[in-house]
């Protein structure tokens, strides 16, 4: 017997769905979402589905022999590729392989990349900044928070010369040019 809910029940319980009702146990999921201000779970799924076949990668050519030509070219290329990629801090071991994570991509997104280069204070606000399309990566104004910035195009983050954020930032440091900026 169960008894008949309540009117402030059944309003509160009128979203929940007992049928298909599932339980989230993945911590670790939920604490990356959080941090990085992931707004889709599927940008999670497929940094951990690349950091798994990196780690798999890693773990097949530990298994080759140690003076096989074809083991060294391959440690070089997989290590020049994750330096490159910013996923790794050196290129020294393979050992660095099994560090890489769904984190190590999620820092290397552009709002995680604007926060470090300290041109937002938080992610919320990066994000908010790229896709008003106020940051540009190189030539390129990016609108996607998902865009991976590799090591080589990070000194290239810069605003937006149309961008009224720019204006302010150059009139705060005192360099501003009447010529550039359109007095």
């Amino acid at each position: 017997m169960v008894r008949k809910l309540k009117y402030h029940e059944q309003k509160l319980l009128k979203k929940v769905d007992f049928i298909n009702w599932e339980v989230d146990n993945n911590v670790s999921e939920l604490k990356v979402l959080r941090k990085y201000h992931l707004d889709r779970r599927e940008d999670y799924t497929t940094y951990n589905k690349l950091s798994r076949s990196v780690r798999e990668l890693a773990h097949k050519i530990k298994d080759l022999e140690e003076k096989d030509a074809f083991r060294a070219q391959s440690t070089a290329r997989l290590l020049e590729k994750l330096y490159t990629m910013g996923l790794i801090p050196t290129k020294q071991s393979l050992q660095l392989c099994d560090t890489v994570s769904a984190s190590s991509f999620c820092r290397r997104r552009l709002p995680s990349v604007v926060v470090k280069l300290r041109m937002a204070q938080n992610l919320k606000t990066a994000i908010t900044f790229i896709e008003q399309g106020h940051i540009r990566v190189g030539t390129e104004v990016v609108t996607d928070p998902a865009y991976l910035v590799s090591r080589g195009m990070e000194d290239f983050i810069t605003w937006v010369d149309s961008s009224k954020i720019k204006k302010h930032v150059v009139e705060y440091n005192e360099e501003r040019d009447d010529f550039d900026l359109g007095a």
